[in-house]
């Protein structure tokens, strides 16, 4: 992966979880990175934590927020004068049946993990197109290849994911930017604790399967290898994975499987 040297790669999400196994993955691979989510004190900290921090410019960002985009791309790019990658890795997850689920807590999925990421995307494009290089990555999920109990906002958002992103690359398979859909698994974050409940709440429990999942660093450089090597779309995780051959090859099964997940 020594093509990333000298990249300057932008990821939301970077306070925790693979955002913040990125961030130290792409400073040691000599990339300059700029890192956005809410939390800004965990930005410092992560920054800090690179032992490089001359190389980590911090843009505090909510994708909630899609007004104030556009602005915060244009100082991003001013900072350093381009922008290599994007790595959309900002987002929430959920925890709950649809029957208990109010229609706040879709709409905010769906705002923060589907229009935060096409919104900052929109945003950043142009200068990859003046560029005439670069590469988008939009952080997925295994659930966006297939429904699955006590995550329908979630699955719905990273449904739509795949729709925008896939179309997107082939506009630009002939501009020189690549774009890479990355759909991880089991991951060991604390995505499952801060998951929403049905009210909006913070689900504030590790789920048993994330706990003994691939860890945020293994999935780190998993995915910076595949954007290295322009991959369009790659699935990470262990035995999960089966379940997308199984939803296509062998419908009934996957049913079967995933019906056996209790819902609360």
């Amino acid at each position: 992966m020594q093509q990333l040297a000298g990249k300057v790669v932008w990821i939301t999400g970077a306070s925790s979880g693979i955002g913040e196994a990125l961030a130290y993955a792409c400073v040691r691979r000599g990339c300059k990175v700029i890192l956005s989510a809410r939390r800004v004190e965990e930005l410092e900290r992560v920054k800090n934590q690179t032992g490089k921090p001359d190389w980590v410019h911090i843009v505090p960002l909510d994708l909630s927020q899609t007004e104030a985009v556009a602005e915060l791309a244009a100082a991003a790019h001013q900072h350093w004068g381009r922008i290599d990658i994007l790595i959309n890795n900002g987002g929430i997850s959920q925890r709950e049946t649809v029957d208990k689920t109010q229609l706040m807590v879709d709409r905010r999925i769906m705002e923060v993990n589907y229009f935060g990421q096409i919104a900052l995307t929109k945003a950043v494009l142009p200068y990859m197109l003046s560029q005439g290089a670069g590469h988008i990555a939009a952080i997925s999920s295994l659930t966006g290849k297939f429904g699955f109990p006590l995550r329908s906002a979630y699955a719905a958002s990273k449904h739509a994911l795949h729709g925008f992103f896939e179309s997107l690359y082939l506009e630009l398979k002939d501009q020189g930017i690549g774009v890479t859909l990355v759909n991880p698994g089991r991951i060991r974050t604390h995505i499952s604790l801060h998951a929403l409940t049905g009210d909006g709440k913070e689900h504030q429990q590790m789920d048993p399967g994330q706990d003994k999942g691939m860890t945020a660093e293994v999935c780190a450089r998993k995915i910076l290898r595949a954007i290295a090597r322009q991959k369009v779309e790659v699935n990470i995780g262990g035995t999960e994975i089966l379940m997308i051959y199984f939803k296509r090859y062998v419908p009934w099964l996957f049913r079967w499987i995933a019906g056996r997940v209790e819902a609360k």
